[in-house]
């Protein structure tokens, strides 16, 4: 009975902060798939120890990763699990990754051919191309990576004006009126009061974390943040806890115990709490539940770090991220953090929120004092792709995309539902995960689709655990109906032929958004 009453205090706590359904999911792997998963791993690292067996005794020639044997007393560049898994495992499927284009990565794009001789240690190019592959990988969630249009025109007369490259930084003569309007544009597209831009995506989180934080701060960061993240907050010096993902009982678990008992040993208070999370998790397509993440953050008088990499551009009705999403406050929010190399089809990120804070960080982020100034026509790109997407253009550019993304991403979550193959996260979220989970299927899910002239990001370990390997569809406002239902024909198929509809539930259509009252929240975990 206690159980009950604390649900039903939880359901009307949900209710009270989500002004729209919010529904996740993440079955559960068939006992069966997940027996047979462990299984094969193991097979394939018994086979690998008698391969490195065979090299041992130089029956075997082939290539390791390893150190030359001049280097042997010096420190490892591999520990010994990765060493293993790359020259065992890795190798066997590596023609699936960095496939080099050679075309606009737009809803479709064109595939340089390559062969091995030596098992995928090296690849010679043959000449072909493979044309029109329907491109499902690419962050293009906007569609805004094109060669033609506004966006490819502004950054081609900017080059005329401004050239290429700046060759000097901000802070030296590379500060140009255009970074100045960018930033600008920056801070009232997010509704903040200022904002500054970085040339590196990775190097926004992993060098302006250690100049918010250090030693005798507490970060507490969800266990799915990305490895720039992670990164910053190791080189910051600050104390480190993970706490579940999305999971607001051990955030504030964490938080009730950072304030009672302060740092270890001393017990005095922490000088910063951060929490630190993403708007969508680009493994998982989960979505952060960031109105009860401000509401630990403001009870426990917490600062709160959000990186909107992939959900900017791509979530909210206006296209501003996972705080339009919500309709929150961005000022609730201390550090708005986000990249334009995916909804904007250009490069870089940004800090944004109070004026205080970004002032601190252009004189005390190594990121900001030694980097190279962004390229003019990156920069265009950025300024007029945002301007498209608030409707300051004078169009409904921006408007339609924002439907036409939102559209393609349920119409393609539901379909793939119905066929019976297991998907992860938000309904909402164009980030679409379908396990694979056998080693095996791995590099026959790309390959056998790559023979339907359709492209597919497939990820295992290290980028996932070691028994949850899966393919990442990324849906985009350029995908018409007729690509994404050629898509989900080739994906049906291949799923028959290599038995991926792992999904125990019933087929069925997915209810509609208008059947769902404005204050319903629902959670489906299991």
């Amino acid at each position: 009975q206690r159980n009950e009453q604390n649900c039903e205090c939880c359901r009307r706590r949900e209710e009270d902060l989500y002004s729209r359904p919010f529904t996740e999911s993440f079955e559960e792997t068939p006992m069966l798939v997940a027996v047979l998963t462990n299984v094969g791993y193991v097979i394939l690292i018994i086979f690998g120890y008698l391969r490195d067996l065979l090299r041992h005794w130089k029956i075997e020639q082939r290539h390791i990763a390893r150190e030359k044997e001049e280097q042997k007393d010096f420190v490892p560049l591999y520990r010994d699990f990765q060493n293993f898994y790359t020259r065992n495992l890795y190798m066997r499927i590596r023609d699936n990754w960095n496939r080099p284009i050679c075309s606009v990565p737009g809803a479709k794009m064109d595939l340089m051919d390559r062969t091995s001789h030596d098992y995928n240690w090296t690849f010679e190019y043959n000449g072909r191309t493979m044309k029109d592959v329907i491109n499902l990988g690419s962050y293009n969630y906007l569609g805004f990576a094109e060669n033609t249009g506004p966006c490819a025109d502004s950054a081609a007369q900017v080059v005329r004006t401004y050239g290429i490259g700046v060759a000097s930084t901000r802070q030296e003569i590379g500060n140009l009126d255009k970074h100045e309007e960018m930033e600008k544009q920056v801070a009232k597209f997010l509704g903040v009061e200022s904002a500054m831009a970085f040339g590196m995506g990775f190097a926004t989180n992993s060098m302006n974390i250690p100049a918010l934080v250090g030693k005798g701060c507490l970060i507490l960061s969800d266990e799915l943040n990305h490895t720039s993240l992670v990164l910053g907050a190791r080189l910051s010096g600050a104390t480190i806890r993970v706490f579940k993902h999305n999971n607001m009982q051990c955030l504030e678990k964490l938080l009730s115990e950072a304030i009672i008992y302060g740092q270890p040993r001393t017990h005095r208070p922490w000088k910063k709490i951060l929490i630190v999370v993403e708007g969508i998790y680009s493994m998982e397509g989960s979505i952060v539940r960031l109105p009860e993440v401000i509401t630990l953050k403001k009870r426990y008088k917490a600062y709160l770090y959000l990186d909107e990499a992939h959900s900017i551009g791509a979530l909210g009705h206006r296209g501003r991220g996972v705080v339009d999403y919500f309709d929150l406050d961005p000022r609730d929010v201390d550090v708005l953090m986000g990249t334009f190399t995916k909804s904007f089809g250009a490069a870089g990120g940004y800090i944004a929120g109070k004026r205080e804070l970004i002032e601190y960080l252009r004189s005390h982020s190594h990121s900001a004092v030694y980097a190279a100034s962004m390229s003019p026509p990156v920069v265009e790109q950025i300024i007029t792709s945002m301007k498209c997407i608030m409707g300051d253009d004078g169009t409904s550019i921006g408007c339609k995309r924002l439907q036409q993304l939102a559209e393609n991403t349920t119409y393609f979550r539901r379909r793939l539902r119905e066929m019976g193959f297991i998907i992860y996260g938000n309904d909402d979220s164009p980030v679409i995960p379908m396990m694979l989970y056998m080693p095996a299927k791995i590099g026959a899910f790309g390959r056998e689709m790559l023979k339907k002239n359709i492209g597919v990001v497939v990820v295992g370990f290290p980028a996932t655990s070691l028994v949850e390997s899966r393919a990442r569809f990324c849906i985009s406002a350029a995908h018409s109906k007729e690509i994404l239902d050629t898509a989900l024909s080739a994906i049906s198929e291949v799923g028959d032929v290599l038995q991926l509809k792992y999904s125990r539930r019933l087929t069925q259509n997915a209810p509609s958004a208008h059947l769902f009252a404005e204050n319903m929240f629902e959670d489906i975990d299991d």
